[in-house]
């Protein structure tokens, strides 16, 4: 029995939109598919077309339509072109390269490329073009490359596009297509030129020598791109009265490809560029995207400044249009072209920070970019002022990046130090909540090394306070900073702006306030905390600072306990300590990687060099406060450790500073003796020879050189000599060679002190020893003892103990990384140990 004729496609369509639910809709589509499904079973060629049809139909709408996979290919077999239209298209929305059924329609696909008729080859290009796994390619290529020598244009366009997918395939094929390539851009037809231009960027993209090949056809494609701009009206091509818009846009790209990183190329461009620049209408979208792309090209070529000055100002053009892709795009341009060409685009600064103001997103996060890549020297001022009025009205997620971007501006051209410190915390006023973690421990580095502004910069803080404690980074740095100098905001020192009157219990009181407020963090109260015990050695307040620390020493919050404790601590324990250990910070200097600039290390009262001895303070401690710091330290173990571990950061003063240069020998030996043999009850002191009389240009010829260190090939020795203008001052210089085949690279010599003496550290004059002895690395150490305490030391080996003499030299702890065995093969380094200590006389 014959089942009944299928309903046609546009009665199913039509069925279909009558459906008022998507059930409805999906039981009618699987009732249509089981229909489709029996007429597939019954091999009804009548009607096979307009099934595949209605299933490809289904397929559009999200419904599985798999199941027709193999009827599309018996249509492609079929002799009738309306089967073979509907077979293809079936084939590709159905099939991919990754199903093993595209292959069995390869021989029909090459049929039909040698068909009599130009549709069915061409419904055969388009096919191979849009779904070719890289097996068809290959076996298909040589019919492309033959149909692309066509005279027919309308089969040599499609050729050109199933070339170009077959080349992405098949990459190795290019060469094939190369003589076919050359002959079509002399074809007048737009169609073929444009998919030759296609064709011609893919190879050069692919391929460095069709790069360099093509580039001798730069000339030609000037010519074409002239005859397009200086054509009159066609109709055929006339897209809102610019000629074939999508032709010049494709050959403004080649150019751009061919042009980029070659003089001559670029030279023969310059001019059909301003020409297209000067001529195009900019008041149609069409017009908009020719200058774009003539934009890109102009900037990726070596093009003339003058054409540079004229594409910037293209994309000035386009910040004033109204449509905001427009915008978008100019921006985005612009952020990219500002580093090479930045006095051009600063002639548009106003025109950018006017766009900070769009209700675009995304047009504003591109202004804000490009408005922080425009600050200067000469702009700072005036840029910082828009930028700040923009942080204060625009929306959360841009308050982060905008914060970031004022400090890195402020730090690199700020013209004032007041300046930077104004408008840093004009941010954190503004949008303290958003900063980011490192912008507390900057400012404070700022307002540190600021000596001349630590008045006005913490009576401007404390005002801040009592305004707003909701920012939390302000309340930090205020914090930090009325502890360090709440002495001159209660003594009224400020000279740059009036000053306030403040007494010791409305600052201890703000501070207080921070403690109990809900609105603090932990991190904030530490800050206060430890303000206030700072307070303790600039207030007269002392009991009340006790009861108030002495509190928190119970507190729920263990960071805020421990500090509590540790506070109450050197109150009872260790008061005669409590001023030297709460002094203010010296200035904190970044340490410099490179250049002739010297490393000062300062553990003293004051950030001057130790060469200048009219600037050193007074220092009143007793001899014995030396070694109770060194005590807290933990310096009082004299167990040997053994370390094989190098720490990549900078030594800091503490426990892991005093525990280095273990293999350290400081008798001049080469072989150290066992500390079993050293009387423990009466020990030497460091550098014997050295008398407590101020002798100290004899000092040289008192203590020899003498070897400090002589193992795998590294040897270092120290020479002792004392300063002309200060004789107390001890210079010890360090001579390290190298003995070994290698260059042995990363040295780095250092050193510290306790608190009561100073240390400057100078830059070594290489961090690289030469091999054979063939050079030298030399430091110099300075070090004062004021109080001429006398000190020893226990260089520590990984077996024993040593200790040797010294008399007025300052205490000082050596450390020296050096390559180990094994720094040949590039391995570890080895930390050799060593302590000293000061003892009284």
């Amino acid at each position: 029995m014959r089942m009944p004729a299928p309903i046609r496609l546009r009665e199913l369509i039509r069925t279909i939109r009558t459906a008022r639910t998507q059930a409805e809709e999906r039981e009618m589509i699987q009732k249509e598919c089981a229909a489709i499904r029996s007429s597939f079973r019954e091999e009804d060629n009548t009607y096979r077309c307009r099934n595949v049809a209605k299933l490809l139909y289904m397929h559009m709408l999200g419904y599985p339509a798999h199941f027709g996979q193999l009827e599309c290919l018996k249509l492609i077999a079929s002799q009738k072109f309306t089967d073979k239209r509907i077979g293809y298209l079936g084939a590709m929305l159905l099939l991919d390269e990754r199903q093993d059924v595209h292959l069995l329609m390869t021989n029909c696909i090459k049929n039909d490329l040698n068909h009599s008729t130009q549709y069915v080859q061409g419904l055969a290009l388009c096919t191979l073009g849009c779904m070719g796994s890289s097996e068809m390619c290959r076996d298909l290529a040589g019919e492309v490359e033959k149909l692309l020598k066509t005279s027919n244009s309308y089969l040599r366009k499609k050729a050109a596009l199933c070339a170009v997918h077959v080349i992405r395939k098949v990459p190795e094929l290019m060469e094939m297509f190369l003589p076919a390539t050359k002959n079509l851009l002399s074809e007048k037809n737009h169609g073929v030129l444009h998919t030759s231009v296609v064709l011609l960027t893919e190879m050069c993209e692919r391929s460095p020598d069709m790069l360099s090949h093509f580039r001798k056809l730069v000339p030609q494609l000037v010519r074409i791109l002239k005859n397009l701009i200086m054509s009159g009206y066609s109709p055929e091509h006339d897209v809102s009265g610019i000629s074939d818009p999508f032709l010049q846009v494709r050959i403004l790209r080649l150019l751009r490809i061919l042009g980029k990183g070659d003089d001559d190329s670029s030279e023969a461009m310059n001019d059909i560029l301003a020409q297209v620049a000067t001529n195009t209408e900019t008041s149609k979208n069409v017009g908009n995207a020719i200058l774009y792309e003539t934009v890109l090209t102009i900037m990726d070529i070596k093009s003339e400044s003058g054409l540079r000055v004229l594409a910037i100002n293209i994309l000035g053009r386009f910040l004033l249009n109204n449509d905001k892709n427009i915008r978008y795009v100019a921006l985005t341009s612009l952020l990219k072209t500002v580093q090479t060409d930045h006095n051009a685009v600063q002639r548009h600064r106003s025109t950018i920070v006017d766009c900070l103001k769009d209700l675009d997103v995304s047009i504003k996060r591109r202004a804000m970019e490009l408005s922080f890549a425009l600050v200067n020297g000469n702009n700072i001022r005036g840029m910082m002022k828009e930028l700040l009025y923009f942080l204060d009205s625009c929306d959360p997620d841009f308050k982060a990046d905008c914060a970031s971007g004022i400090f890195l501006a402020a730090e690199k051209y700020a013209p004032s130090k007041r300046w930077h410190i104004d408008t840093i915390m004009r941010v954190l006023t503004t949008a303290g909540s958003y900063v980011r973690d490192d912008s507390v421990p900057n400012l404070i580095q700022l307002i540190t090394n600021s000596v001349e502004m630590h008045a006005y910069t913490v009576q401007r803080l404390y005002k801040a306070l009592l305004d707003d404690i909701s920012q939390q980074p302000l309340v930090q740095v205020a914090s930090w900073c009325i502890g360090e100098y709440g002495d001159l905001l209660v003594s009224g020192q400020c000279e740059e702006e009036e000053p306030i009157q403040v007494s010791e219990d409305e600052v201890l009181d703000v501070l207080e306030g921070l403690l109990v407020s809900n609105l603090s963090t932990p991190v904030t109260r530490g800050y206060s905390l430890t303000a206030i015990m700072k307070l303790s050695t600039r207030f007269s307040s002392l009991n009340r600072i006790k009861k108030v620390v002495s509190i928190y020493g119970s507190s729920i919050d263990v960071e805020l306990q421990q500090r509590a404790v540790e506070y109450n601590a050197l109150f009872k324990k260790y008061d005669h300590m409590r001023p030297a250990l709460l002094e203010r910070m010296p200035i904190m200097e970044k340490t410099a990687t490179n250049g002739p600039s010297e490393t000062v290390q300062t553990n003293g009262e004051t950030d001057s060099t130790i060469l200048d001895t009219k600037h050193l303070p007074s220092i009143s401690q007793p001899a014995s406060q030396a070694n109770d710091l060194l005590d807290l330290l933990g310096g009082n173990d004299v167990v040997p450790i053994i370390q094989t571990t190098v720490p990549t950061k900078p030594a800091s003063a503490g426990g892991e500073l005093l525990d280095l240069l273990g293999d350290l020998s400081l008798t001049g030996g080469p072989t150290p003796t066992p500390a079993s043999s050293v009387p423990m009850s009466q020990p030497p002191f460091l550098l014997d020879g050295l008398t407590s009389q101020p002798l100290f240009n004899d000092i040289a010829a008192v203590i020899p050189p003498m070897t400090a260190y002589n193992k795998n090939g590294l040897i270092i020795e120290f020479t002792f000599e004392r300063s002309n203008p200060n004789p107390n001052i001890a210079v010890i210089t360090i001579h390290a060679t190298n003995s070994t085949e290698a260059d042995m690279t990363e040295f780095v010599f250092q050193a510290a002190v306790p608190k009561t003496f100073q240390l400057q550290l100078l830059s070594p004059s290489s961090n690289v020893v030469p091999a054979f002895n063939q050079g030298s690395v030399t430091q110099v150490i300075r070090v004062l003892n004021p109080q001429k305490v006398r000190c020893y030391c226990e260089p520590r080996t990984h077996s024993a103990s040593y200790r040797s003499r010294s008399s007025e030299i300052s205490p000082f702890v050596l450390k020296h990384l050096q390559k180990s065995d094994e720094c040949l093969s590039g391995a570890k380094l080895n930390i050799a140990k060593l302590k000293l200590r000061a003892a009284s006389h």
